[in-house]
């Protein structure tokens, strides 16, 4: 359920020295969640790379969706991976190196690809129009260099779906609401529909899972960060942040605690 700050063109990840190394860490443990895993597998099977296509994977981070499409398409099609940081390009570059995976990795913007007009085949873009404070640009751009029947799958969160239980409304309120203040687009989720009509492309599958994170145990990182804010803006006192503190340890003590937020997935293709 981490996030980056909003940014009007692309992630904010132009972070430099030991913030990479936690930024890695958080795209790793968001690897590794299992309704990030089962949402991943249905947008493969909904944008179906083939040998020899040309994909395309926008705001890449570490590379690992790039690694997926460029072993579908096979050493006779090619597979980038757009991704401004530095850091995290290297990362994606080590990465496939060590794998044995032919990638290209290479600096961009989503709001202005460094495309040629119809000229790629698959476009895979995955929690990146939540950072966007023009995230239709971004999708108008899809739209352009994609080819006739070409594919696209957007995969994108919608923080008005965060969930955190137990603790008193009120309180749970004020942090929740947390999660739409820090993004530039905190409704994408809901929007790629639109957005991908809007860019005359035709929509041919949607899916959803909900991200849920442990439920034994309080991710106290993002807690913290969420009430610290609500403190800030006066929403809740500091008895009410311990006693929810209280009310979540507990929980988890008991395997009863539910953190999620719902991720959206829309497939649709460039007609003919």
């Amino acid at each position: 359920m981490g996030q980056t700050q909003p940014t009007s063109g692309f992630h904010t990840k132009n972070i430099a020295g030991s913030n990479v190394d936690w930024l890695v860490s958080a795209l790793d443990a968001q690897e590794a969640n299992d309704g990030v895993r089962r949402l991943r597998a249905w947008a493969y099977d909904a944008v179906a790379a083939r040998p020899g296509e040309r994909a395309v994977d926008i705001g890449c981070g570490t590379g690992s969706q790039t690694r997926a499409l460029a072993t579908a398409v096979t050493a006779d099609g090619e597979a980038l991976g757009i991704e401004p940081n530095p850091g995290l390009r290297a990362v994606a570059e080590e990465r496939s190196a060590a794998a044995g995976i032919k990638a290209r990795f290479a600096d961009g913007d989503a709001l202005a690809l460094a495309l040629p007009d119809a000229s790629v085949d698959v476009v895979w873009c995955e929690r990146v129009l939540q950072h966007l404070l023009e995230p239709q640009r971004a999708v108008d751009e899809m739209a352009r260099v994609l080819r006739p029947g070409g594919r696209v799958v957007l995969l994108d969160t919608d923080w008005a779906t965060t969930i955190l239980h137990p603790g008193e409304p009120e309180t749970i309120a004020a942090l929740t609401s947390g999660a739409l203040t820090s993004a530039a687009n905190p409704y994408a989720g809901r929007k790629l529909l639109g957005q991908l009509s809007a860019a005359g492309l035709t929509v041919d599958d949607r899916g959803s899972q909900a991200l849920m994170q442990d439920h034994t145990a309080v991710t106290w990182p993002l807690i913290r960060m969420l009430a610290g804010s609500a403190l800030r803006r006066e929403l809740i006192t500091e008895a009410q942040r311990d006693r929810l503190y209280a009310d979540l340890t507990e929980a988890a003590e008991h395997g009863a605690l539910h953190m999620s937020v719902t991720m959206f997935a829309v497939a649709a293709h460039r007609p003919d």
